[in-house]
């Protein structure tokens, strides 16, 4: 049982609002994720900085949603395998990559396996990355700058991954089709 709250915007702390709102804005409700983290108005502000980078950059939706639910997944978050779950599936990613990635394994198309192994690499070794690391991902078509691009990304979902972990909040409805457990 968790002993932190979910806010809403009417009972958020007055400097988390601003952050609820804007996310409010970016999915038309605010995920429970950042009802637990805006607790802490740091927190929830340093997330919604990072979003609105990581979705910005470079990558294709779908792309930015394969390293998200692969960072859910190594990261064992059941929230966030659940939320990643639904936005990868309605962002076109294809149904058997989805689930390939929440089966632990990579995704059949290359460019997707290669961002996944990336993340998954990032994670398991807390960002100590070997030149063979780099240059697999380098061969798939990617370039240094989509290296440091992933960074972001993993950072962004560390700290959903590690708030799911710490404060567990209820899985809405609407992502409860897509629950998983770690393996």
């Amino acid at each position: 049982m968790s002993n932190f709250p979910v806010h809403s915007l009417h009972s958020a702390p007055e400097a988390s609002k601003p952050a609820l709102e804007s996310l409010q804005g970016a999915f038309g409700f605010i995920p429970n994720i950042a009802g637990a983290m805006s607790t802490s108005s740091v927190l929830i502000k340093s997330l919604v900085g990072l979003f609105g980078n990581v979705h910005g950059g470079s990558f294709s939706e779908p792309q930015v949603q394969a390293v998200l639910l692969t960072n859910a997944v190594t990261n064992a978050s059941t929230w966030a395998v659940a939320f990643h779950t639904a936005l990868a599936l309605e962002n076109g990613l294809d149904a058997t990559d989805v689930e390939a990635i929440r089966d632990g394994d990579m995704p059949k198309d290359a460019k997707l396996a290669a961002l996944s192994r990336l993340a998954k690499t990032l994670i398991e070794k807390r960002g100590r990355l070997n030149e063979r690391d780099k240059q697999k991902f380098l061969r798939a078509g990617f370039g240094t700058d989509h290296l440091l691009e992933v960074i972001a990304i993993v950072a962004a979902s560390t700290i959903t991954n590690y708030t799911g972990s710490v404060t567990q909040p209820p899985v809405e409805k609407a992502f409860q089709t897509h629950a998983w457990t770690a393996y």
